[in-house]
């Protein structure tokens, strides 16, 4: 059989003009350092601020300082099999987390994978982590009240939707467990709860998740982890991740609470990995922009206005002090950026009161516009109360004389402060709320024995339950005060029922 040039040129010019080139371009840099949860790469020239990068194991890093010779990269996972020389490359995408229904009632880590054992979380939806938060003009005042079920906090430092208000105190003063009941007092509340956990024991969690499950809390939160255990990547991601999930949620107009637990924890990690990419520290080690770390991430909690669909972020974050020092560099950059704290106080803590909110220390910069008319008018002097208490206290320790008028103010500073007081995970609606404290302040329990106090409001309750639910309704309606006299009735009523005289 011949063989024929011309047909064999025909042949090749066909397959030249015919051929497609089956590679896809993508930059590919070289890993020149790695150790501590921090690479170095070379190569990456064109790489983004907080681009994704896959390393040649499968492991994710995230671009964090770009350099004139190389790349500074924060490892998301393992980085104990990742070697200098190895390649890595662009996705030429922001990082990015999913979000929607689906992630909740689950716990996830700050990339969004679960790790409840509950199996794949099947959404279609991503946000990045960074992401600007509303403007001036796209924002409304708070104006609706988020209900803690806490009295010590719903008539003294009110939180309303939109808010943050950050809980501060030593560690074991409780500062969990008020978060753990604002979430269990928003069942029904028309709320999505985001728990995130940052740098905390994984069997605290374990813990925490078990309550919310136990409660029917988890029916709509989220849980977001890094542990202690996780490298600190991890922990500095967790709070953007969470807060990048909620506004998913806001922006279709619905209320979500999302509690950071805690950041100092994310300050520490933050530090850590400036440190070991080479900034350059300041005040306490920590690098320059560590206020702008949280001011970024707490900005995003918002109440948005109309146009946008009207939903809101409410955050609650949390910062650990060492030995009551409120003035510490962490804790004064976040009372600035927040609109209110809680200071809990561990002298308070370890005499019994718990919750143990120093009212003091505490404050709402939004104050009465958060809370309802009836809660207004029965909480109006609590708080000068409580001071004037405190300061009397001080002086009762001389065992001088005191008159009348000075007296009776110690006897309704020590029923105020029994009143305050509340069991765990019993929060307590805003209604039945109302109705104690307005028979504290207006002296129907003057009379009665201070150590009976919490048992006089269990019957309280019950009694109110049972016989009048008709006003409890009329203040969970109108929000305000019933008529005095009906008020009055009742409460005598019950007083002449019982032995608490």
């Amino acid at each position: 059989m011949a063989i024929n040039a011309q047909e064999i040129s025909a042949l090749i010019k066909q397959q030249i003009e015919n051929f497609k080139p089956n590679f896809d371009v993508t930059e590919t840099g070289v890993v020149t350092y790695i150790g501590d949860g921090i690479a170095r790469a070379h190569g990456l020239e064109n790489a983004m601020s907080g681009e994704l990068l896959i390393f040649e194991n499968g492991s994710y890093g995230m671009a964090q300082n770009l350099e004139s010779t190389d790349v500074g990269i924060i490892i998301l996972g393992d980085f104990t099999d990742i070697r200098e020389g190895d390649t890595i490359r662009r996705t030429g995408k922001i990082m990015e987390v999913p979000v929607g229904e689906s992630l909740i009632g689950r716990v996830v880590d700050p990339l969004g994978r679960p790790v409840d054992g509950l199996g794949e979380i099947h959404t279609d939806k991503t946000r990045p982590v960074e992401a600007p938060a509303p403007g001036v003009m796209q924002r409304k005042s708070v104006s609706e009240p988020l209900q803690t079920g806490l009295k010590a906090i719903d008539a003294l430092v009110p939180i309303g939707r939109g808010q943050r208000e950050l809980i501060i105190g030593d560690r074991q003063t409780g500062k969990t467990t008020i978060a753990i009941d604002t979430i269990l007092n928003q069942k029904g509340q028309d709320m999505i709860c985001i728990y995130v956990a940052i740098g905390q024991k994984e069997s605290t969690v374990r813990t925490q998740v078990e309550t919310l499950r136990q409660y029917g809390a988890l029916d709509y939160t989220i849980v977001v982890t890094a542990s202690a255990s996780q490298p600190s990547p991890l922990l500095f991601l967790a709070p953007y991740a969470g807060v990048a999930m909620a506004e998913e949620f806001m922006y279709q107009g619905k209320h979500v609470l999302i509690v950071y637990d805690d950041l100092s924890k994310q300050a520490v990690a933050y530090r850590e990995l400036s440190l070991l990419l080479r900034r350059p520290p300041g005040r306490e080690a920590f690098p320059g922009d560590v206020f702008y770390l949280h001011s970024r991430l707490l900005e995003r909690s918002a109440k948005v206005s109309d146009e946008l669909g009207g939903g809101s972020i409410t955050a609650l974050p949390f910062i650990e002090t060492q030995a009551g020092d409120i003035s510490a560099y962490i804790a004064t950059n976040v009372i600035s950026i927040t609109d209110g704290q809680i200071f809990l106080g561990d002298g308070l803590f370890n005499a019994g009161i718990r919750p143990a909110i120093d009212a003091g220390s505490s404050v709402s910069r939004v104050g009465g516009s958060a809370q309802i008319k009836a809660m207004k008018k029965v909480a109006g002097t609590l708080r000068i109360d409580l001071a004037s208490y405190r300061e009397l206290e001080a002086f009762t320790k001389f065992g001088s004389d005191l008159d009348a008028a000075t007296q009776a103010k110690l006897n309704r500073g020590r029923r105020t402060v029994e009143v305050l007081k509340q069991p765990v995970h019993k929060p307590l609606p805003v209604e039945k709320q109302v109705t104690i404290l307005y028979a504290l302040t207006h002296g129907f329990l003057d009379t009665v024995p201070v150590d009976e106090i919490v048992r006089f409001e269990e019957e309280f309750h019950a009694f109110f339950d049972a016989q009048h639910p008709e006003i409890l309704e009329t203040i969970r309606d109108t929000k305000d005060l019933p008529e005095e006299a009906v008020l009055d009735a009742a409460i005598t009523e019950f007083l002449n029922q019982t032995s608490f005289q």
